[in-house]
């Protein structure tokens, strides 16, 4: 059977990428973006795009049924900062739009089904250095405890109904395509955006706080990885631990100055600095490296370096 793919929440920060990547691979009509407002023009005018509530369940069956789509990805989520904002909005979006999802699977609607979990499962009582695949978890955020919660509801439904879903704990994610949706590691991304435009940057988070992040480019092979895999290669069903690098905000202000040598960064923390604490240092993502081949390619420099050239090209062509 052809692969036909549904995106719901294509329109974010990892969906709008992962569309375009699945689109090149499957073919533009193979994918079906769908989010509850309109994307960026790349998006829109790259294959066919359907308005949808992740919460309305019969809304997302007429497009499984007119598409006849037999693989799903609910990328639709309230972030860990928004989520601190709006807690029972975060619950109910992160929560009731996975049950919609792995309802419609175990009625048979589709055969597939990938949901991403975070790093932000784990808690102040994590060990923060390597953090294992299993461990205490105990999350603060609101954010962390859907992503928690769905975790174990994902692998309840794998073992009680035989659900074939496929989870990854992202770290945080870095890309130059599309703007941040409100996560506590965004600063990764708004600090090469400062750079080329002002030369400076204000963290909201302290110089030695440091946390697991990922290049976009690596997150999104990864999650097509796994989802191309053969069902017995999945070991896990509650969600892999994915990493790829740590740094600080002090480690990559200090190598994009190799870049913009005049670039400056300050320090004022907010309400995230207690999130951030919260979280691990390091990922142990052995099981993933193990299980179906997980290798990441991009580390801080090289990251750093097609970051930095990317929006380069990318202000200068606007």
């Amino acid at each position: 059977m052809n692969n036909r793919i549904l995106i719901i929440g294509a329109c974010g920060q990892i969906g709008t990428e992962l569309t375009l990547k699945l689109r090149e691979v499957n073919g533009s009509d193979a994918v079906i973006a769908a989010d509850i407002r309109e994307g960026n023009d790349e998006l829109m005018q790259s294959g066919p795009f359907e308005i949808v509530d992740a919460l309305n369940k019969g809304a997302i069956e007429k497009i499984i049924d007119k598409y006849a789509i037999n693989e799903l990805y609910l990328m639709a989520a309230m972030l860990s900062a928004t989520g601190e904002k709006h807690p029972s909005k975060a619950w109910e979006l992160n929560m009731n739009s996975l049950f919609n999802v792995l309802n419609l699977a175990k009625e048979g609607k589709i055969k597939k089904v990938f949901w991403p979990s975070s790093i932000a499962v784990f808690g102040p009582t994590t060990p923060k250095e390597n953090t294992p695949q299993k461990t205490i978890m105990e999350p603060t955020t609101v954010y962390g405890i859907s992503k928690l919660a769905g975790e174990r509801w994902c692998e309840y439904y794998y073992n009680r109904y035989g659900v074939d879903v496929r989870s990854l704990r992202y770290p945080g994610i870095i890309s130059w395509k599309t703007n941040p949706g409100g996560g506590t590691t965004d600063y990764a991304v708004e600090i090469y955006h400062n750079a080329l435009h002002n030369r400076k940057y204000d963290s909201f988070l302290s110089e030695n706080t440091k946390l697991p992040m990922m290049y976009m480019d690596d997150a999104i092979e990864a999650t097509i990885k796994i989802m191309d895999v053969k069902p017995e290669a999945i070991k896990i069903r509650s969600s892999y631990n994915l990493a790829a690098m740590s740094f600080t905000p002090e480690q990559i202000a200090s190598e994009i100055k190799t870049f913009i040598p005049e670039f400056e960064i300050t320090y004022h923390k907010d309400f995230r600095q207690n999130i951030a604490d919260s979280w691990p240092r390091s990922i142990d993502d052995s099981n993933a490296k193990k299980d179906w081949g997980w290798q990441p390619k991009f580390d801080l420099h090289s990251m750093s370096e097609n970051m930095l050239n990317s929006l380069f090209k990318k202000f200068n062509n606007n």
